[in-house]
C-alpha cells in the first residue's frame, strides 16, 4: 500500500510551491522593471569636439564659396534676360528663339550646379560624410560603450529633441562621453 500525503500536507506542498513561484515573478519583475535610463547633449559633445568645430568651419566656407559661384550663375541669367527684354523687339523671330534657348540653358545650368553642390548626394553631403561621420561615429561609439559599462537600457540625446519634459541633471553622461573621447569641458 502507497501511503498519500495528507490533505494538510499536500495544502502546504501546493502553498510553498505557490510562494516560489510568486518570489521568482515577483523578481524577475523586478529585474526587468529596473532598466537604467541616461540622456547625452550631443550638441553639447560636439561643440567641445575641436575636430568637429574645425569641420563645421570648412563646410561652412566651401558652402559659401559654391553659393556665391551659383549667385554669381543666377545673376548671369537675369543679366541675359534683361538684355533679351531690351532687345527683342529689335530681333527677329529666329533670333528671339536662339536668345531664349540660350536663357533657358544657361537657367539650366545654374540649376544642375547648385544641385551639384547643394543636391541629395551632392557635394555639401560627401564633404560633410567625410569630415563630420568619423566624429559622430566616435561620440556614438563612446555612448555605446558607456551604456555597456553603465548597463544602461536607453540613453535619450536631448539636442533638438524637446520630447522630454524633465531630466535630472544627475543623469546626464554628456561630460562623461567627451571624458571618454579624450576631451575635457
Amino acid at each position: 500500500m502507497v501511503d498519500r500525503p495528507s490533505g494538510v500536507a499536500r495544502y502546504r506542498a501546493v502553498i510553498i510551491t505557490a510562494l516560489i513561484f510568486a518570489i521568482l515573478i515577483a523578481a524577475s519583475v523586478k529585474t526587468g522593471f529596473s532598466q537604467r535610463f541616461a540622456f547625452v547633449d550631443s550638441e553639447y559633445i560636439l561643440s567641445n569636439i575641436p575636430e568637429y568645430l574645425a569641420a563645421q568651419d570648412q563646410l561652412e566656407k566651401l558652402a559659401d564659396e559654391w553659393q556665391k559661384e551659383i549667385e554669381s550663375e543666377y545673376q548671369e541669367v537675369e543679366s541675359l534676360y534683361r538684355s533679351y527684354q531690351q532687345d527683342r523687339v529689335l530681333m527677329s523671330e529666329e533670333m528671339q528663339r536662339k536668345r531664349e534657348e540660350e536663357i533657358v540653358n544657361r537657367e539650366a545650368e545654374a540649376a544642375a550646379l547648385q544641385r551639384k553642390y547643394f543636391g541629395p548626394g551632392g557635394e555639401l553631403f560627401k564633404n560633410q560624410e567625410e569630415l563630420i561621420r568619423p566624429i559622430q561615429d566616435r561620440v556614438y561609439n563612446a555612448v555605446e560603450a558607456l551604456a555597456d559599462d553603465g548597463n544602461y537600457a536607453v540613453i535619450f540625446d536631448t539636442a533638438d529633441s524637446p520630447t522630454l519634459l524633465y531630466t535630472n541633471p544627475r543623469h546626464d553622461l554628456s561630460d562623461d562621453v567627451l571624458k571618454r573621447l579624450g576631451y575635457r569641458n
